[in-house]
């Protein structure tokens, strides 16, 4: 990989990663309602999670997907369908009679299993394999080493996001501010679909 390379899909990761999407408005949502510790692995499951199928897409499916376009759609049906019940949950995490934050935030494995239902994990995914993936390393490693690098930058990325929920939880001391931001927040989830449906 050429150092133009490197920098490019560093800028290319921060740039994807740091954007309102999916999953930087749930962490927002998820800092607002469970503060920064306990949206610690969520924030790993999303930059793990994230890298893993990174590293995926490179060895195996993006052949699959050339192979079998009907996939495609498939995937675009399932995650429409996951979201919106996300933007559900969201939505609801606080009835407006509650003092108090109901639900849990999202474990481990729940954020990066959520990655393979996340159109915008997608197009990240396969846009750096397909553009930056270095081709004289071979499939398996080259795909390693984007998915290393963008875990490196991702995680400092989504942070941020989470960050702010925590800042934005000071302003919402009253359970109906927080019922208005979660629903906001359930909302902006659902429109970062528009991309993917259109």
């Amino acid at each position: 990989m050429t150092y133009e390379i490197l920098i490019a899909l560093i800028g290319f990761a921060f740039a994807s990663s740091i954007t309102p999407g999916p999953n930087n408005l749930m962490l927002m949502a998820s800092g607002a309602n469970y503060g920064l510790r306990k949206t610690v692995p969520h924030m790993l499951g999303i930059s793990l999670g994230h890298a893993f199928m990174v590293a995926m897409v490179g060895i195996v499916l993006l052949q699959v997907f050339d192979t079998y376009p009907v996939l495609n759609t498939v995937l675009v049906v399932l995650s429409a369908a996951y979201m919106l019940w996300l933007a559900w949950k969201i939505a609801n995490a606080v009835p407006p009679e509650a003092k108090e934050v109901t639900g849990k935030p999202f474990t481990f494995l729940q954020a990066a299993a959520f990655q393979w239902v996340n159109p915008k994990a997608w197009f990240m995914a396969i846009t750096a394999i397909s553009a930056y993936a270095p081709q004289d390393r071979g499939i398996v490693i080259g795909s390693v080493i984007v998915a290393f690098i963008f875990a490196s930058v991702n995680l400092p990325s989504v942070t941020v996001w989470a960050w702010m929920g925590v800042q934005v939880r000071r302003w919402l001391g009253t359970a109906k501010r927080l019922r208005i931001f979660n629903v906001s927040m359930a909302v902006l989830l659902v429109v970062s679909l528009y991309p993917m449906l259109r």
